[in-house]
């Protein structure tokens, strides 16, 4: 794997992602292209249609042509590479791929895609069974919408993975109260002292994580110290409201957290002390836990939790500056 596979899924369906269209699916169904978790498989599991796959599979072509599958992207964004897995798919995955990627507004239909203007991104390339290939792509400084995978000329293909940068659509962000600290919005989580039994990017999903690995989770610390989370905000902006959200985490909270501010990221003086704007404070478990505050424009946070221990979701509300509303449509002008 190359380096742009840290960076977010934008077409995963825990963001949003959906495949809204497939030439065929007669094996395995569209839909787990874009599923969450590793591939699975069972070997000797058979239904109507034959061996059950955690992936999509289309019939043998016997014309001319080839298979392919329209995914609309949870979050629109500038595509740095893709992943295109063959998992499990060994004497019946397509020899050859390509990726193109488009930019339309509002929620086309599939039938309204077909008239826009299409970027290869990924092209034609040799593919292999049971594995993971990772393609930089094309036109990075696009942003895109929509995405086409064809396969050629038929076969299986476990998932496709879109990994980018996310640029959110400012008309639903200017000029309104909006989690700063969302993936959704333009947030990341740029570095974490531990994510061993997962990412730290976690709580800056959207909605409420339904089990402990939703969230972020650190090892038990056994020196001193501990352990934090560097999110870069969705733009300059004022805290307004807090969530610390511990839900489902019920013997490894952290017994105390502690927010703090950076004014620019990184700081130009590295010996500036960024600004508490949650002093540190106690946890419970199983619990969301909110704070009024009012900080200053900040740029980045940094949470503590002490000593270790994981959060399900972290939500700063509050307002963008003047300065992050022309930036992001800026970004948004980018289009592809």
């Amino acid at each position: 794997m190359t380096g742009f596979t840290s960076l977010p899924d934008l077409a995963v369906r825990t963001l949003g992602g959906s495949v809204i269209a497939a030439s065929d699916e007669s094996f395995a169904a569209k839909e787990n292209l874009l599923n969450p978790w590793k591939p699975e498989f069972r070997p000797g599991t058979f239904g109507p249609k034959g061996q059950l796959y955690d992936g999509w599979e289309t019939a043998r072509r016997r014309g001319p042509g080839h298979d392919w599958a329209l995914v609309r992207l949870g979050l629109p964004g500038r595509i740095a590479g893709v992943v295109i897995d063959t998992a499990w798919f060994t004497g019946n995955f397509p020899p050859h791929a390509s990726v193109e990627a488009c930019f339309v507004d509002g929620h086309p239909s599939p039938a309204e895609l077909s008239h826009a203007d299409w970027v290869e991104i990924v092209p034609r390339s040799a593919l292999k069974g049971d594995a993971e290939h990772a393609f930089v792509a094309a036109e990075p400084d696009r942003v895109f919408t929509h995405v086409r995978l064809s396969v050629f000329p038929d076969g299986g293909v476990a998932r496709l993975r879109v990994h980018g940068h996310v640029t959110p659509d400012p008309e639903f962000l200017t000029g309104l109260t909006v989690d700063l600290a969302a993936l959704e919005n333009g947030a990341r989580v740029r570095d974490c002292s531990d994510g061993f039994y997962s990412s730290a990017d976690n709580m800056l999903f959207p909605g409420p994580a339904r089990t402990q690995a939703e969230g972020w989770e650190t090892a038990r610390r056994r020196g001193g110290g501990n352990d934090w989370a560097l999110i870069a905000l969705a733009g300059r902006g004022s805290i307004r409201l807090a969530e610390i959200d511990t839900t489902n985490l019920k013997f490894n909270a952290p017994a105390e957290f502690e927010l703090v501010g950076f004014d620019e990221w990184p700081p130009p003086d590295e010996r500036a002390s960024p600004l508490v704007l949650i002093p540190r404070t106690r946890l419970r478990p199983d619990t969301r836990h909110r704070f009024r505050l009012r900080s200053p424009e900040v740029t980045a946070v940094r949470v503590d939790i002490h000593p270790d221990g994981g959060l399900a979701r972290l939500r700063l509300w509050g307002d963008l500056s003047a300065e992050a509303e022309r930036d992001l449509a800026a970004r948004w002008r980018a289009r592809g």
